[in-house]
């Protein structure tokens, strides 16, 4: 080979590593995050934390666990809640090719209790239409709700309240709250009226007394009527901790990617 051709193909070889460079430096701008404040009921507005692909085949609305006060700053950070299973697992599900909303409590709930006592309201379903109507209109995509723990009982409930074209269209339940002597289960909510798919999403080693493996079958057998449903549980991991925290079992510590990885390839398989 000559010296000539040996520069010229350096130089393309450089050339090439420079393109690379500039097409994903031009991709990962242009999903990075954002915040975006959205109109809901009179006088109230919606924080959305907004990242992935925008051309996404399907985006999911990660709604976080616990009361819900994720506190999101106009920079992109949390004053609460960033251990959450679905909130440190953002980037993997935008990886996934999914676009990602995760929203804060209201405005008029930026406070304790925040989204406490207020997950089964009409001012609660009001809020979630508006944020599922928003995410629809700017992916042309299916949108997707996908709860955990307490976020649960806020996806289930949205889900059985609002009907095609307002509601989701589909449900993903991990750590699902299975009994509470505070509000409604999921299993006590009227899942006969879904006509979505349903994953739901368990670590059978879940030792949060809300969430127990053995009453998962109360709730497999509530979704009989649903097009789609599947039952992932999963098993490993770690558990430090409050077992009802993000870093237990229920949170499914150590099979983050596992457990986001199948979770979108249910969601992308979808008819």
């Amino acid at each position: 080979m000559t010296t000539a051709l040996r520069r010229s193909r350096a130089l393309l070889h450089a050339f090439t590593l420079l393109l690379i460079g500039a097409l994903g430096g031009a991709a990962g701008a242009q999903e990075a995050a954002t915040v975006v404040d959205i109109p809901t009921r009179p006088g109230i507005t919606q924080r959305l934390l907004v990242l992935g692909p925008p051309d996404a085949r399907a985006a999911v609305i990660l709604l976080a666990g616990g009361h819900g006060g994720l506190q999101i700053s106009s920079a992109d950070t949390f004053g609460w809640g960033a251990g959450n299973f679905l909130v440190r697992t953002r980037q993997l599900f935008a990886e996934q090719g999914l676009r990602v909303v995760i929203p804060d409590a209201p405005s008029d709930r930026q406070s304790a209790p925040y989204l406490a006592n207020f997950r089964q309201t009409a001012e609660h379903v009001a809020d979630l239409q508006a944020v599922i109507a928003w995410t629809r209109a700017q992916t042309k995509a299916p949108v997707w709700l996908v709860g955990t723990s307490r976020g649960t009982q806020s996806a289930a409930f949205v889900a059985t309240e609002l009907a095609a074209p307002d509601g989701p269209d589909g449900l993903v339940l991990s750590a699902t709250i299975l009994s509470d002597p505070r509000a409604r289960p999921v299993p006590a909510l009227p899942l006969d009226r879904l006509r979505i798919p349903v994953l739901v999403v368990h670590h059978e080693q879940d030792a949060c007394k809300r969430c127990a493996f053995a009453d998962i079958p109360r709730l497999m057998e509530k979704l009989e009527t649903v097009p789609r449903k599947q039952l992932l549980a999963l098993q490993g991991g770690r558990s430090r901790g409050d077992p009802c925290e993000a870093f237990a079992y229920h949170g499914f510590n150590g099979l983050e990617r596992e457990a986001v990885t199948q979770i979108a390839a249910w969601i992308l398989a979808a008819p």
